[in-house]
């Protein structure tokens, strides 16, 4: 038996693989790697800012995306292949909020509600996300967010953190990078 399931994925601190967008990329083709996952859809790509807890050190901005997969695995499963997969990417859990090669989070399975000292679905934070929602938006629009009970493109309609971290799709900023050497 198989479930659709999204996940996030985040990098801002390049590794030996490259830089981040390369290793979100790298990533997915990975997770696609395993018998047990069938990548569905993947977002474009975005440049995040940081958004660090007070009195830290600044950080570079992150590459976010999101993914539909299809998967064989139970919930608790594909957790921790994401958590296997980070490992594989040089990810170290230091300290909250901290930078990071590889940043996988399962984000819905399903329309399951699961809330254990392991596991909560959906990800608890994902509806106060911009990085989250605007991709999820473009890959996952009808999908309803089973404890909120509204679609995701509604949510990512006014995500409460978008002036914070300022999401723009790399093929948009190319775009206006581009539109302003020509203007020049």
């Amino acid at each position: 038996m198989t479930e659709l399931c999204a996940i996030a994925l985040g990098s801002n601190l390049s590794s030996e693989i490259g830089d981040s967008e390369k290793i979100v990329r790298s990533a997915i083709a990975q997770l696609s790697s395993l018998p047990e996952i069938e990548i569905v859809r993947v977002s474009r790509w975005y440049r995040t800012k940081a958004i660090t807890l007070p009195n830290s050190a600044p950080q570079p901005d992150y590459i976010n995306g999101c993914a539909i997969l299809k998967t064989s695995f139970q919930p608790l499963q594909l957790l921790q292949t994401l958590f296997h997969t980070e490992q594989m990417f040089g990810r170290e859990r230091r300290e909250r909020w901290g930078a990071r090669t590889l940043d996988l989070d399962l984000l819905l399975y399903g329309d399951q509600i699961i809330d254990t000292p392991d596991l909560v679905l959906p990800h608890p934070r994902m509806s106060d996300r911009a990085f989250v929602l605007l991709p999820l938006a473009e890959i996952a629009a009808d999908w309803i967010h089973p404890v909120q009970e509204v679609a995701i493109a509604n949510l990512a309609k006014k995500p409460p953190d978008i002036d914070l971290s300022h999401p723009i799709a790399l093929d948009d900023e190319k775009l206006l990078l581009t539109f302003t050497n020509i203007t020049r």
